[in-house]
């Protein structure tokens, strides 16, 4: 799936994760929806899509920890729907 395909889905019913689910929340407006899936799951992709949360938030400095959480590094500079594409094209 690409990030244009989950912005235009009609709702989040057919989605195969929780991970998409979270990412398809934030892309319609329902960033706290988005974070409550994302709190509940502890895996480095989960604590990815939280710390992209915080970044667009902004909570820099929560989303710092989530990055290193996750092992990944912060993307600075990097457009949100680039990070959300990269997420959607990542995680399983």
């Amino acid at each position: 799936m690409d990030l244009n395909t989950l912005r235009t889905l009609a709702d989040s019913s057919t989605l195969t994760s929780d991970h998409q689910r979270a990412l398809w929340f934030d892309l319609h407006g329902n960033w706290d929806a988005a974070h409550k899936i994302v709190q509940a799951l502890e895996d480095a992709d989960a604590m990815w899509i939280h710390a992209y949360l915080h970044r667009k938030e902004p909570d820099i400095s929560n989303a710092r920890y989530w990055y290193r959480s996750a092992g990944k590094p912060y993307p600075a500079g990097q457009s949100f729907d680039d990070e959300a594409a990269l997420i959607l094209q990542t995680i399983r």
